[in-house]
């Protein structure tokens, strides 16, 4: 085992595996306080939430509509908070608002998609209207976000 000291002073030891050292987590490391930044963002936390109720529901679903309605919606609710953390994680301002813009397209897909499974009487009329209304509150949140964004942007370069 071989230390060493980063920036910060957190010692970080490296383990020798088959040529290739890598990384352990330092002595003095303390997870909470290096969490993912994106992971603070409720729109993001609701997302997930959202994607994670909508997963659990979709493996009722009848088998025959594993590649129809239920890839569709396991698809594009996960899009959702992908897509959160990837503007987020981003850069460069426009590309942080074009991250939140396919983000918020993929919840009104979603919604869509909430729909036709209520339409097909797979799904309780009132808790998918929970989860739209939920979905709303976070394309209300990526809306705020962007405009935030686009805030600090015309601050920061002086031009729209």
């Amino acid at each position: 085992m071989k230390n060493n000291k980063n920036r910060k002073g957190l010692k970080y030891q490296f383990k020798k595996i088959n040529k290739f050292f890598i990384k352990a987590e330092p002595k003095n490391f303390k997870k909470e306080q290096y969490a993912c930044s994106f992971e603070k963002l409720w729109v993001w936390q609701k997302s997930f939430k959202l994607f994670q109720e909508i997963h659990k529901f979709c493996k009722t679903l009848p088998k025959d509509e594993k590649f129809k309605i239920r890839d569709h919606i396991e698809r594009s609710s996960s899009s959702v908070c992908d897509n959160i953390a990837e503007g987020y994680s981003s850069y460069y301002y426009d590309e942080k608002i074009k991250g939140f813009n396919i983000a918020r397209k993929e919840a009104g897909e979603t919604q869509n998609h909430i729909r036709k499974i209520i339409a097909k009487c797979y799904l309780d009329e009132e808790k998918g209207k929970n989860w739209i209304k939920e979905y709303e509150e976070v394309i209300r949140g990526i809306n705020g976000f962007i405009k935030y964004i686009r805030k600090k942007k015309v601050k920061n370069d002086g031009c729209p």
